[in-house]
């Protein structure tokens, strides 16, 4: 099937005919039909996009009913062959510098030309399937490329704001804003002033009236509310005009300098189409968002949006309309207006051909200081804070500082070149970054390896290990993830010389599966004996658990020694299970549970704490912000991070015997989880609490055992799981179930009928219900079944409870109602 041909399967809006048993066979034929939600959808959508448009047309220097042929064509055609079904195109702000410096240097005819072009290019990287290719610039280059476009914007449109005309360089443009500021224009200031004031303030209205009067987009409120008060007012202001359609001048042969064309062409290329991909990548995290949604809209093929971009661009450019590309803010409108389809998309390009044709007397009324306020507004944005944070946190402020400054300075493709070479030296100054220290400690000689080993290194390593003496015993200690070829050729053959000298090397602190962590044969005999010990207590705890000796599978932690290796293996010296007598008179000796913590904790120090510090620094910082609390088990086989796949600072844990929630105020109840849900409620704000059960939970099989009593404090604490052991004895009541099967036993069933009930349980706490009643936060269900290393996630209602399991690429049932 061709990348670009729906389907039926994810076309909601077709329908077959089924042929009668007594009639003649009948060619199918489908039917077009519009859900409501696209409808009001694509209204909310238009009426962003029509003021954008003319805007954005304005601040290009473009006829401005190019403003609306792009948007009219970026609806429909991108609309209907675009692999985001829900993403809006058409005139973007992002390529507003690129389109006005076009212009200027090769005038309109030309410049729809090269959009043609930079069409067509479009569809042969869409054909060549590389559109993910895209998505591997840095994020830093992508966000300092629209920061410096929207620099541009803003300082451009300053000047029509206080009643001038923009010059052709943000230089020019800062150089002449004193004169502009001396001989500024009162009317234009006031109605852009106007124009801003009600952008900023729209959405801030309080209340329920507010809540219903957001439902129109700010954009339209401020651009309308403007016109009318300069109308009321009798001000004469520069005003839209749209000439006869009839006059309207299409695309002409590019004329020009062919290296000059060709920049230009891949300039489009490249800024229409990361645009549109990482726009596509944002609007599946907004479908994703809403569960409802996830099951009827397919993700975004990016090869195939690619292909409708260049589609939309090469009927755009041969129309007379300004290049297309997606839209961030039409697109995230679109979803929340509650968008089920591409209709929303190709119903919205309808509208505004409509009003294009038939609303010309009304657009004419609109001031240009009105239009240019609003995309000066757009511009500012651009310049995102959490883009600054993100990039400032992950160490890229430099090169998204460069970006940014290159587009202002020099132009978008020079300013994107500049980005790339900073983030690739960037990249290789930390890559070279090793620190290499040697130092002898009681007779053992140390050689510490910092960082990334490389063949940039190599030099520096062969000095180091060269000062070890011959004879010695000497550590090698790798703290890095990555160690290449150069590097393990010659930290090998030091090694082999090394003990073929009378000497011993341990190399320590490697991730498994790195083929220098063998040991020689002289340095495994020398670890043998003191790995002895341990090595028997960890195979005498395998065997009391039932799993094989040596059959060992270690992901996650060395505190069962998991391994992935034969029976019968010798572990390697200087690997968690293997403590040398340097080691055990650093750490100390003591119980074997004290040797656990105290391996576990220097695994981590060596292992994990590198790779964390900076996000645990930042968090101790700014405190925690965790969007979920997580009420779960305390069964040790329920690893909380691993199963959600999150890290620091993204749950907020509550574990207890039973993930029980007590009912508040009950009579010699817990105020421990009533004051933890409190706590993430009211303080942390979270935004979703989730009870999450699991298979062979000890807690259930003791309320099916015997009765909770008053007997032991366990006893006591399981009271509270009495209501779930009720409800499942309720025969009025249907089980709560799997999707695709029964529940094994009973057992199974009180542990998924608990999580229903405990859910019930939350609801009774006041926060909760007036988080719930705000629409400030959701309850989730999830059960997890331990043996199959399988999450389900609750999808029906109370009364019919389904647990749906969760795959790899999302849920094969989709979250209904369920959903609290």
């Amino acid at each position: 099937m061709s990348a670009c041909a729906p389907t039926h399967a994810t076309d909601p809006t077709r329908t077959e005919h089924v042929h009668q048993p007594h009639s003649p066979p009948q060619a199918p034929h489908r039917r077009f039909r519009v859900a409501g939600a696209d409808l009001s959808a694509s209204i909310a959508v238009f009426l962003i996009a029509l003021p954008l448009s003319l805007g954005i047309a304005l601040a290009t220097g473009a006829p401005l009913q190019a403003g609306l042929v792009a948007a009219a064509v970026g609806g429909l055609v991108a609309g209907w062959i675009g692999g985001c079904p829900l993403q809006v195109s058409g005139p973007a702000a992002g390529l507003t510098v690129v389109t006005a410096d076009l212009i200027h240097q090769y005038g309109w005819r030309t410049t729809c030309a090269i959009t043609v072009l930079a069409g067509l290019a479009q569809l042969g990287l869409g054909c060549l399937r590389v559109a993910r290719s895209a998505l591997a610039v840095s994020p830093a280059i992508v966000h300092g490329m629209l920061a410096g476009i929207g620099v541009t914007i803003a300082v451009a449109q300053v000047h029509i704001v206080l009643g001038g005309t923009p010059q052709s360089s943000v230089l020019a443009n800062l150089r002449a804003l004193p004169a502009q500021l001396a001989h500024l224009h009162p009317a234009a200031v006031a109605v852009s002033v106007l124009t801003l004031t009600l952008l900023l303030l729209w959405p801030r209205i309080p209340g329920r009236a507010g809540r219903a009067l957001r439902k129109i987009p700010g954009a339209l409120v401020s651009v309308a509310g403007a016109t009318v008060a300069a109308t009321l007012a009798g001000l004469s202001l520069p005003r839209v005009d749209l000439p006869s359609w009839s006059s309207h001048a299409l695309a002409g042969l590019p004329e020009g300098p062919v290296l000059g064309l060709t920049a230009a062409v891949l300039t489009t290329t490249l800024v229409c189409s990361v645009q549109s991909l990482l726009g596509a990548v944002a609007v599946d995290k907004l479908v994703a968002a809403r569960p409802g949604l996830t099951a009827r809209v397919r993700r975004a093929d990016l090869d195939r949006e690619l292909l409708g971009q260049g589609a939309a661009n090469v009927v755009s450019g041969a129309l007379g309309g300004l290049p297309v590309a997606g839209v961030a803010v039409r697109s995230s409108a679109n979803v929340r207006a509650g968008a089920v389809s591409r209709n929303s998309t190709m119903l919205h390009g309808v509208l505004v051909v409509t009003a294009a044709l038939l609303m010309v007397p009304l657009l004419e009324c609109i001031p240009l200081a009105a239009l240019a306020a609003l995309v000066m507004a757009v511009g500012i944005q651009m310049v995102s804070l959490h883009h600054i944070r993100t990039v400032t946190r992950h160490r890229e402020v430099l090169v998204y500082a460069v970006t940014t400054l290159g587009v202002v300075l020099l132009g978008v493709l020079q300013g994107v070149a500049l980005g790339i070479a900073v983030a690739v030296a960037v990249a290789m100054q930390r890559l070279a970054r090793t620190r290499i220290t040697h130092e002898e400690r009681e007779g053992v000689h140390h050689v510490e390896v910092r960082g990334q080993l490389t063949f940039l290194a190599v030099p520096r390593l062969s000095r180091a290990l060269h000062l070890v003496p011959q004879g010695v015993h000497a550590v090698v200690e790798l703290d890095g993830s990555f160690m290449d070829h150069a590097a393990y050729e010659s930290l090998q053959d030091w090694q082999n010389t090394h003990t073929a000298r009378g000497g011993t090397a341990e190399v320590a602190g490697r991730r498994t599966g790195t083929r220098t962590d063998e040991p020689t044969p002289r340095a495994e005999a020398e670890a043998k004996t003191n790995a002895e010990t341990d090595a028997e207590a960890d195979a005498e705890a395998e065997k009391h658990q039932g799993r094989p000796v040596g059959c060992r599978c270690r992901p996650w932690t060395p505190w069962r020694n998991h391994r992935c290796e034969r029976p019968g293996s010798t572990r390697p010296a200087g690997t968690p299970g293997a403590l040398g007598e340097r080691d055990r008179q650093r750490r100390g000796t003591g119980s074997p549970g004290g040797r656990q913590l105290a391996r576990g904790i220097s695994a981590f120090q060596r292992n994990t704490a590198p790779l964390v510090r900076g996000e645990l620094a930042r968090l101790a910082r700014e405190g925690q912000r965790p969007s979920q609390l997580f009420l779960t088990c305390a069964d040790s086989r329920v690893v909380t991070s691993m199963i959600t796949s999150s890290g620091p600072g993204d749950l907020f844990v509550v574990r207890n015997v039973g993930n029980l929630v007590p009912l508040p105020g009950e009579e010699g109840g817990d105020d421990s989880v009533a004051a933890a849900i409190e706590y993430a409620v009211d303080v942390l704000k979270v935004r979703s609490i989730t009870v999450c059960g699991h298979s062979g939970c000890g807690a259930m099989q003791a309320l099916l055992s015997e009765p909770a009593g008053a007997a032991t404090p366990l006893r006591r604490w399981l009271r509270h799981g009495v209501p779930s052991l009720e409800r499942m004895a309720d025969d009025d009541r249907p089980w709560a179930r799997l999707a695709g099967r029964t529940p094994a036993d009973a057992v199974e069933r009180l542990c998924l009928t608990n999580v229903v009930q405990q859910l019930e349980h939350l609801r009774a706490h006041e926060s909760v219900a007036r988080a719930l009643r705000a629409g400030a936060l959701e309850l989730h269900g999830m059960y997890f079944q331990v043996g199959e290393a399988q999450a389900y996630l609750l999808t029906g209602t109370d009364d019919d409870a389904v647990f749906g399991h969760v795959e790899a690429a999302g849920l094969s049932h989709p979250p209904g109602p369920g959903k609290m």
